[in-house]
């Protein structure tokens, strides 16, 4: 394998990377150090560059959605004993509005994966964990601790305002 196609690999394996070179925010030799490509320093921050220059620019977009909060969300089994009253189901667990300590914030609108992937991220950089988390058919749901319910929304609302335009 060439070092262009080992550097390409190496960086595609870092999708926060991709981002940043995308966004041209990149410092080509220190991406070269960060990167695990057996080559020379200088010749891995070139196979970067160039790479970075046949990626299409960094552009994000506000989605058309309305967010909302639902508090009093009960995790149960899913076990075949009752009528599915699911807001949202995954794994054996299905998520119920039936007076619960946790919260649900529903999207809905233009919603889909790469909107959840965008809305976990900042998520993540806030410090809230998501008990669980879904999209599909122009919905998209995370549940969280009760007491995080409100900064969740606010950073679910300023996700969707800024979800990376793929090409």
């Amino acid at each position: 394998m060439s070092l262009a196609s080992e550097t390409r690999r190496a960086v595609d394996g870092s999708p926060f990377l991709v981002d940043a070179l995308r966004a041209g925010v990149v410092n080509y030799t220190a991406a070269a150090r960060y990167l695990d490509v057996d080559g020379e320093t200088d010749a891995v921050a070139t196979a970067i560059r160039r790479y970075a220059e046949e990626l299409p620019a960094y552009e994000t977009d506000a989605r058309e959605v309305r967010v909302r909060m639902e508090r009093g969300i009960t995790p149960a089994s899913i076990d075949g004993s009752q009528p599915e009253t699911a807001l949202f189901a995954i794994g054996g667990t299905s998520f119920r509005s039936d007076s619960g300590d946790l919260t649900a914030i529903v999207a809905t609108g233009d919603v889909d994966a790469t909107a959840l992937g965008t809305t976990l991220r900042r998520l993540e950089i806030e410090g809230i964990d998501p008990i669980a988390a879904g999209v599909g058919e122009g919905a998209m749901m995370l549940v969280v601790e009760g007491a995080a319910g409100a900064d969740a929304l606010r950073t679910v609302e300023g996700a969707l305002e800024a979800v990376p335009v793929r090409e």
